[in-house]
Protein backbone atom coordinates (compact mmCIF):
# COMPACT_ATOMS: atom_id res chain seq x y z
CA UNK A 1 0.00 0.00 0.00
CA UNK A 2 1.22 3.47 -0.81
CA UNK A 3 1.67 6.10 1.86
CA UNK A 4 -1.51 8.11 2.34
CA UNK A 5 -2.01 11.41 4.22
CA UNK A 6 -3.10 10.96 7.82
CA UNK A 7 -2.83 14.43 9.33
CA UNK A 8 -1.37 17.90 8.88
CA UNK A 9 0.52 19.10 11.95
CA UNK A 10 1.36 22.80 12.14
CA UNK A 11 5.13 23.28 12.55
CA UNK A 12 4.46 26.63 14.23
CA UNK A 13 2.07 25.19 16.82
CA UNK A 14 4.12 22.04 17.40
CA UNK A 15 7.66 23.44 17.20
CA UNK A 16 8.29 22.56 20.87
CA UNK A 17 6.56 19.16 20.66
CA UNK A 18 8.07 15.84 21.69
CA UNK A 19 7.58 13.02 19.18
CA UNK A 20 7.42 9.36 20.24
CA UNK A 21 8.23 6.99 17.36
CA UNK A 22 7.91 3.28 18.15
CA UNK A 23 10.31 0.72 16.69
CA UNK A 24 9.50 -2.57 15.01
CA UNK A 25 10.72 -5.17 17.50
CA UNK A 26 12.22 -5.66 20.96
CA UNK A 27 15.68 -4.44 19.97
CA UNK A 28 14.71 -1.81 17.40
CA UNK A 29 15.65 1.84 17.95
CA UNK A 30 12.91 3.72 19.78
CA UNK A 31 12.92 7.44 19.09
CA UNK A 32 11.87 10.23 21.43
CA UNK A 33 12.81 13.47 19.73
CA UNK A 34 11.82 17.03 18.94
CA UNK A 35 9.43 17.86 16.16
CA UNK A 36 11.45 18.48 13.00
CA UNK A 37 14.26 16.05 13.82
CA UNK A 38 14.71 12.74 12.01
CA UNK A 39 14.95 9.06 12.86
CA UNK A 40 18.16 7.07 12.99
CA UNK A 41 18.82 5.02 9.87
CA UNK A 42 20.15 1.49 9.66
CA UNK A 43 23.87 1.61 8.77
CA UNK A 44 23.62 -1.37 6.43
CA UNK A 45 21.34 -4.09 5.11
CA UNK A 46 22.11 -6.51 7.94
CA UNK A 47 21.08 -4.01 10.60
CA UNK A 48 17.94 -3.17 8.63
CA UNK A 49 17.02 -6.87 8.78
CA UNK A 50 17.91 -7.72 12.38
CA UNK A 51 17.40 -4.37 14.15
CA UNK A 52 15.05 -2.18 12.14
CA UNK A 53 12.09 -3.30 10.00
CA UNK A 54 12.92 -5.34 6.90
CA UNK A 55 11.84 -3.62 3.71
CA UNK A 56 11.10 -0.29 5.41
CA UNK A 57 14.29 1.80 5.31
CA UNK A 58 14.01 5.29 6.82
CA UNK A 59 14.13 8.10 4.23
CA UNK A 60 16.22 11.16 4.99
CA UNK A 61 14.57 13.96 6.89
CA UNK A 62 11.61 12.10 8.43
CA UNK A 63 10.64 10.63 11.77
CA UNK A 64 9.55 7.06 11.11
CA UNK A 65 7.53 4.88 13.47
CA UNK A 66 6.24 1.32 13.25
CA UNK A 67 2.65 1.14 14.42
CA UNK A 68 2.63 3.96 17.01
CA UNK A 69 3.54 7.64 16.64
CA UNK A 70 2.63 10.33 19.17
CA UNK A 71 3.14 14.10 19.18
CA UNK A 72 2.98 16.04 22.44
CA UNK A 73 3.34 19.85 22.50
CA UNK A 74 4.27 21.46 25.81
CA UNK A 75 0.80 22.85 26.40
CA UNK A 76 -1.06 19.78 25.16
CA UNK A 77 -3.10 18.06 24.05
CA UNK A 78 -1.05 15.09 22.87
CA UNK A 79 -2.10 13.14 19.78
CA UNK A 80 -1.26 9.54 18.89
CA UNK A 81 -1.77 7.49 15.74
CA UNK A 82 -1.56 3.72 15.94
CA UNK A 83 -2.24 0.51 14.02
CA UNK A 84 -5.98 -0.12 13.89
CA UNK A 85 -5.62 -3.91 13.55
CA UNK A 86 -2.07 -4.92 14.50
CA UNK A 87 -2.86 -8.62 14.16
CA UNK A 88 -3.43 -7.99 10.44
CA UNK A 89 -1.11 -5.10 9.57
CA UNK A 90 1.23 -2.67 11.30
CA UNK A 91 1.53 0.48 9.22
CA UNK A 92 4.71 2.50 8.97
CA UNK A 93 4.11 6.16 9.84
CA UNK A 94 6.29 9.02 8.57
CA UNK A 95 6.33 12.59 9.85
CA UNK A 96 8.16 15.33 7.96
CA UNK A 97 9.49 18.61 9.33
CA UNK A 98 6.70 20.32 7.35
CA UNK A 99 4.15 18.49 9.51
CA UNK A 100 2.96 16.00 6.90
CA UNK A 101 2.03 12.68 8.54
CA UNK A 102 1.52 9.70 6.24
CA UNK A 103 0.98 5.96 6.76
CA UNK A 104 0.95 2.90 4.52
CA UNK A 105 -2.02 1.30 6.29
CA UNK A 106 -5.05 2.03 8.42
CA UNK A 107 -4.43 3.92 11.65
CA UNK A 108 -6.62 5.37 14.38
CA UNK A 109 -6.08 8.58 16.36
CA UNK A 110 -6.44 9.31 20.07
CA UNK A 111 -5.93 12.51 22.06
CA UNK A 112 -5.11 13.04 25.73
CA UNK A 113 -3.62 15.65 28.03
CA UNK A 114 0.04 14.66 27.65
CA UNK A 115 2.38 12.07 26.16
CA UNK A 116 2.11 9.56 29.01
CA UNK A 117 -1.67 9.77 28.99
CA UNK A 118 -2.05 9.34 25.25
CA UNK A 119 0.32 6.35 25.16
CA UNK A 120 -1.61 4.80 28.06
CA UNK A 121 -4.79 5.32 26.04
CA UNK A 122 -3.21 3.54 23.06
CA UNK A 123 -2.25 0.69 25.38
CA UNK A 124 -5.80 0.47 26.70
CA UNK A 125 -7.17 0.45 23.17
CA UNK A 126 -4.84 -2.37 22.06
CA UNK A 127 -4.80 -4.25 25.36
CA UNK A 128 -4.69 -8.02 25.65
CA UNK A 129 -7.40 -9.50 27.92
CA UNK A 130 -5.14 -12.09 29.55
CA UNK A 131 -2.18 -10.20 31.03
CA UNK A 132 -1.16 -11.87 34.31
CA UNK A 133 1.87 -11.47 36.62
CA UNK A 134 4.97 -13.59 35.89
CA UNK A 135 6.63 -15.42 38.79
CA UNK A 136 10.19 -14.29 39.60
CA UNK A 137 12.90 -16.51 38.21
CA UNK A 138 16.49 -17.30 37.31
CA UNK A 139 18.07 -17.53 33.85
CA UNK A 140 21.37 -19.08 32.82
CA UNK A 141 22.19 -16.57 30.07
CA UNK A 142 24.01 -13.63 31.65
CA UNK A 143 26.28 -15.84 33.75
CA UNK A 144 26.95 -18.91 31.57
CA UNK A 145 26.03 -17.55 28.13
CA UNK A 146 26.10 -20.51 25.69
CA UNK A 147 28.18 -22.77 27.94
CA UNK A 148 25.50 -23.79 30.43
CA UNK A 149 25.29 -27.41 31.63
CA UNK A 150 22.78 -29.52 33.51
CA UNK A 151 25.11 -29.39 36.53
CA UNK A 152 25.07 -25.57 36.44
CA UNK A 153 21.28 -25.57 36.54
CA UNK A 154 21.21 -28.06 39.41
CA UNK A 155 23.72 -26.01 41.40
CA UNK A 156 21.66 -22.84 41.16
CA UNK A 157 18.43 -24.65 42.02
CA UNK A 158 20.11 -26.05 45.14
CA UNK A 159 21.44 -22.62 46.21
CA UNK A 160 18.05 -20.98 45.62
CA UNK A 161 16.38 -23.60 47.82
CA UNK A 162 18.99 -23.46 50.55
CA UNK A 163 18.87 -19.66 50.77
CA UNK A 164 15.10 -19.55 50.27
CA UNK A 165 15.32 -17.13 47.36
CA UNK A 166 11.87 -16.39 45.89
CA UNK A 167 12.57 -18.10 42.56
CA UNK A 168 9.58 -19.71 40.86
CA UNK A 169 11.00 -20.28 37.36
CA UNK A 170 14.40 -21.68 36.33
CA UNK A 171 15.10 -21.01 32.66
CA UNK A 172 17.82 -22.70 30.60
CA UNK A 173 19.05 -20.40 27.86
CA UNK A 174 21.05 -20.88 24.65
CA UNK A 175 23.75 -23.55 24.66
CA UNK A 176 21.96 -26.81 25.39
CA UNK A 177 21.30 -27.68 21.73
CA UNK A 178 23.75 -29.07 19.18
CA UNK A 179 22.62 -26.52 16.58
CA UNK A 180 20.00 -23.82 16.20
CA UNK A 181 17.01 -25.66 14.78
CA UNK A 182 17.92 -29.04 16.28
CA UNK A 183 16.15 -28.32 19.55
CA UNK A 184 15.70 -31.90 20.74
CA UNK A 185 19.28 -32.90 19.88
CA UNK A 186 21.03 -32.00 23.13
CA UNK A 187 24.73 -31.17 23.26
CA UNK A 188 26.50 -34.07 25.04
CA UNK A 189 28.45 -31.72 27.32
CA UNK A 190 25.18 -30.20 28.56
CA UNK A 191 23.80 -33.41 30.02
CA UNK A 192 20.12 -34.30 30.01
CA UNK A 193 17.54 -31.64 29.26
CA UNK A 194 14.70 -33.84 30.42
CA UNK A 195 16.42 -34.66 33.70
CA UNK A 196 17.15 -30.97 34.32
CA UNK A 197 13.45 -30.22 33.91
CA UNK A 198 12.42 -33.08 36.18
CA UNK A 199 14.79 -32.00 38.96
CA UNK A 200 13.61 -28.42 38.71
CA UNK A 201 10.00 -29.58 39.03
CA UNK A 202 10.92 -31.73 42.03
CA UNK A 203 12.37 -28.60 43.67
CA UNK A 204 9.00 -26.89 43.31
CA UNK A 205 10.02 -24.57 40.46
CA UNK A 206 8.79 -24.29 36.87
CA UNK A 207 11.41 -25.34 34.29
CA UNK A 208 11.93 -22.86 31.49
CA UNK A 209 13.77 -23.11 28.19
CA UNK A 210 15.07 -20.83 25.44
CA UNK A 211 14.17 -21.59 21.80
CA UNK A 212 14.61 -19.54 18.63
CA UNK A 213 11.76 -21.32 16.83
CA UNK A 214 11.93 -19.68 13.42
CA UNK A 215 15.72 -19.71 13.00
CA UNK A 216 17.66 -22.59 11.46
CA UNK A 217 21.42 -23.02 11.29
CA UNK A 218 22.29 -23.86 7.66
CA UNK A 219 24.58 -26.62 8.97
CA UNK A 220 21.98 -28.13 11.29
CA UNK A 221 20.52 -31.55 10.78
CA UNK A 222 17.15 -29.94 10.08
CA UNK A 223 18.52 -27.77 7.27
CA UNK A 224 20.53 -30.52 5.60
CA UNK A 225 17.80 -33.16 5.89
CA UNK A 226 14.81 -30.99 5.00
CA UNK A 227 15.95 -28.01 2.91
CA UNK A 228 12.40 -27.75 1.55
CA UNK A 229 11.21 -26.78 5.04
CA UNK A 230 13.11 -23.50 4.82
CA UNK A 231 11.86 -20.22 3.37
CA UNK A 232 13.38 -20.03 -0.08
CA UNK A 233 15.33 -16.93 -1.04
CA UNK A 234 15.29 -15.37 2.45
CA UNK A 235 17.48 -15.41 5.53
CA UNK A 236 17.42 -14.02 9.07
CA UNK A 237 20.83 -12.36 9.03
CA UNK A 238 24.22 -13.27 10.44
CA UNK A 239 24.20 -14.91 13.88
CA UNK A 240 26.49 -17.47 15.47
CA UNK A 241 28.91 -16.70 12.60
CA UNK A 242 26.45 -18.07 10.05
CA UNK A 243 23.75 -16.62 7.84
CA UNK A 244 20.69 -18.12 9.45
CA UNK A 245 17.81 -19.62 7.51
CA UNK A 246 14.10 -19.32 8.35
CA UNK A 247 11.71 -22.18 9.06
CA UNK A 248 8.72 -22.07 6.71
CA UNK A 249 5.74 -22.58 9.03
CA UNK A 250 3.39 -22.53 6.03
CA UNK A 251 4.91 -25.85 4.93
CA UNK A 252 2.71 -28.56 6.52
CA UNK A 253 5.59 -30.88 7.41
CA UNK A 254 7.68 -28.04 8.85
CA UNK A 255 4.71 -26.84 10.89
CA UNK A 256 4.13 -30.33 12.27
CA UNK A 257 7.83 -30.62 13.12
CA UNK A 258 7.71 -27.36 15.08
CA UNK A 259 4.59 -28.47 16.92
CA UNK A 260 6.27 -31.78 17.78
CA UNK A 261 9.30 -29.97 19.22
CA UNK A 262 7.15 -27.90 21.55
CA UNK A 263 4.83 -30.76 22.49
CA UNK A 264 7.92 -32.75 23.43
CA UNK A 265 9.43 -29.95 25.53
CA UNK A 266 6.11 -29.43 27.30
CA UNK A 267 5.89 -33.18 27.85
CA UNK A 268 9.31 -33.11 29.51
CA UNK A 269 7.91 -30.64 32.01
CA UNK A 270 8.90 -27.25 30.62
CA UNK A 271 6.26 -24.64 31.40
CA UNK A 272 8.07 -21.39 30.59
CA UNK A 273 9.29 -20.68 27.07
CA UNK A 274 11.60 -17.83 26.11
CA UNK A 275 11.09 -17.52 22.35
CA UNK A 276 13.95 -15.53 20.87
CA UNK A 277 14.87 -13.93 17.53
CA UNK A 278 11.18 -13.96 16.66
CA UNK A 279 11.62 -11.19 14.08
CA UNK A 280 12.76 -13.98 11.73
CA UNK A 281 9.22 -15.34 11.61
CA UNK A 282 7.87 -12.05 10.26
CA UNK A 283 10.39 -11.56 7.44
CA UNK A 284 7.87 -13.04 5.00
CA UNK A 285 4.83 -11.36 6.56
CA UNK A 286 2.65 -11.08 9.64
CA UNK A 287 0.32 -13.93 8.72
CA UNK A 288 3.15 -16.47 8.80
CA UNK A 289 4.47 -14.97 12.04
CA UNK A 290 1.20 -15.21 13.89
CA UNK A 291 0.53 -18.66 12.45
CA UNK A 292 3.83 -19.85 13.89
CA UNK A 293 3.16 -18.40 17.35
CA UNK A 294 -0.39 -19.79 17.39
CA UNK A 295 1.00 -23.21 16.49
CA UNK A 296 3.48 -23.03 19.39
CA UNK A 297 0.80 -21.90 21.83
CA UNK A 298 -1.45 -24.80 20.82
CA UNK A 299 1.43 -27.23 21.33
CA UNK A 300 2.44 -26.06 24.82
CA UNK A 301 -1.06 -25.46 26.15
CA UNK A 302 -2.85 -22.47 27.64
CA UNK A 303 -1.19 -22.63 31.08
CA UNK A 304 2.40 -22.34 29.80
CA UNK A 305 4.10 -18.94 29.87
CA UNK A 306 5.60 -17.38 26.73
CA UNK A 307 8.24 -14.64 26.84
CA UNK A 308 8.79 -13.11 23.39
CA UNK A 309 12.21 -11.65 22.62
CA UNK A 310 13.58 -9.98 19.51
CA UNK A 311 9.92 -9.99 18.54
CA UNK A 312 7.79 -7.70 16.38
CA UNK A 313 5.97 -5.75 19.07
CA UNK A 314 2.41 -5.00 18.00
CA UNK A 315 1.92 -8.19 15.94
CA UNK A 316 2.60 -10.23 19.10
CA UNK A 317 -0.31 -8.83 21.12
CA UNK A 318 -2.40 -11.69 22.48
CA UNK A 319 0.16 -14.35 21.60
CA UNK A 320 2.71 -13.85 24.39
CA UNK A 321 2.54 -13.35 28.13
CA UNK A 322 5.68 -11.22 28.42
CA UNK A 323 7.81 -9.20 26.01
CA UNK A 324 11.42 -8.05 26.05
CA UNK A 325 11.25 -4.30 25.59
CA UNK A 326 14.91 -3.35 25.33
CA UNK A 327 18.44 -4.56 24.62
CA UNK A 328 20.31 -7.35 26.40
CA UNK A 329 21.47 -6.31 29.84
CA UNK A 330 25.04 -7.55 29.27
CA UNK A 331 27.17 -7.91 26.13
CA UNK A 332 29.05 -11.15 25.63
CA UNK A 333 32.50 -9.60 26.26
CA UNK A 334 35.46 -10.33 28.58
CA UNK A 335 34.35 -7.59 31.03
CA UNK A 336 30.60 -7.22 30.46
CA UNK A 337 29.05 -4.10 31.98
CA UNK A 338 25.62 -2.49 31.95
CA UNK A 339 24.72 0.37 29.62
CA UNK A 340 22.40 1.71 32.29
CA UNK A 341 21.43 4.84 30.35
CA UNK A 342 20.21 2.92 27.30
CA UNK A 343 18.51 0.20 29.35
CA UNK A 344 16.50 2.59 31.49
CA UNK A 345 15.69 4.98 28.65
CA UNK A 346 14.30 2.36 26.27
CA UNK A 347 12.47 0.22 28.81
CA UNK A 348 11.14 3.33 30.51
CA UNK A 349 9.70 4.74 27.30
CA UNK A 350 7.89 1.45 26.67
CA UNK A 351 6.41 1.28 30.17
CA UNK A 352 2.96 2.14 28.74
CA UNK A 353 2.84 -1.40 27.33
CA UNK A 354 3.38 -3.03 30.73
CA UNK A 355 0.25 -4.66 32.13
CA UNK A 356 -1.73 -3.71 29.04
CA UNK A 357 -0.26 -5.58 26.08
CA UNK A 358 1.77 -8.06 28.16
CA UNK A 359 4.19 -7.99 31.10
CA UNK A 360 7.30 -6.01 30.11
CA UNK A 361 10.67 -7.72 30.44
CA UNK A 362 13.43 -5.13 30.96
CA UNK A 363 15.95 -8.03 31.14
CA UNK A 364 17.73 -9.69 34.02
CA UNK A 365 19.14 -8.46 37.26
CA UNK A 366 22.90 -9.00 37.41
CA UNK A 367 24.26 -8.25 40.88
CA UNK A 368 27.65 -9.94 41.13
CA UNK A 369 30.45 -7.80 42.61
CA UNK A 370 32.15 -6.95 39.31
CA UNK A 371 29.01 -5.28 37.89
CA UNK A 372 29.66 -1.62 38.59
CA UNK A 373 26.08 -0.40 38.07
CA UNK A 374 24.39 -3.19 40.02
CA UNK A 375 22.92 -0.86 42.65
CA UNK A 376 21.32 1.45 40.09
CA UNK A 377 20.00 -1.42 37.97
CA UNK A 378 18.52 -3.21 40.99
CA UNK A 379 16.81 -0.02 42.16
CA UNK A 380 15.34 0.51 38.70
CA UNK A 381 14.03 -3.05 38.45
CA UNK A 382 12.46 -2.83 41.91
CA UNK A 383 10.19 -0.02 40.80
CA UNK A 384 9.64 -1.13 37.20
CA UNK A 385 7.02 -3.78 37.88
CA UNK A 386 7.80 -6.19 35.04
CA UNK A 387 9.44 -9.60 34.71
CA UNK A 388 12.05 -10.05 37.46
CA UNK A 389 14.77 -12.64 36.84
CA UNK A 390 18.21 -13.10 38.32
CA UNK A 391 20.98 -14.14 35.95
CA UNK A 392 24.02 -14.58 38.16
CA UNK A 393 25.72 -17.77 39.19
CA UNK A 394 24.30 -17.59 42.69
CA UNK A 395 27.49 -18.85 44.33
CA UNK A 396 29.32 -15.86 42.77
CA UNK A 397 27.23 -13.32 44.67
CA UNK A 398 28.61 -11.50 47.68
CA UNK A 399 26.42 -10.49 50.62
CA UNK A 400 25.29 -7.29 48.91
CA UNK A 401 24.55 -9.17 45.71
CA UNK A 402 22.27 -11.55 47.59
CA UNK A 403 20.52 -8.61 49.25
CA UNK A 404 19.85 -6.94 45.89
CA UNK A 405 18.72 -10.21 44.31
CA UNK A 406 16.33 -11.05 47.12
CA UNK A 407 14.93 -7.51 47.08
CA UNK A 408 14.23 -7.44 43.33
CA UNK A 409 12.77 -10.95 43.19
CA UNK A 410 10.59 -10.41 46.25
CA UNK A 411 9.06 -7.33 44.64
CA UNK A 412 7.90 -9.18 41.52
Amino acid sequence: MRYQPVAEISPREYQDAIVYAEGWQSWSPLRMCRFGESSDRAPDGREQLVGWRPGKPVPEGVIQAEGVLAVAPAGGPARAWFAAEPSREVPTLRLTARGELTADGRVEELQAADLASVLAAVGDRLSSPKVAPIAPGWSSWSCYFDRVTEADVAENVEVALRLQLPIGIVQIDDGYQTAVGDWLDVRPTFGSLRRAAERTREAGMVPGIWVAPFMVDPQSSLATTHPDWLVQGADAGLHWDRRMRILDVTHPAAAEHLATVFRTLAGWGFGYFKLDFLYAGAVTGLEAYRTGLELIRAAIGPTATVLACGAPLLPSIGLCDAMRVGPDVLPETPDPQLDIETLTRVTGMRSWMNGRLWVNDPDHLVARPEIREREAWASYLETYGGVAFSSDRLTALDERGFELTRRVLAGA
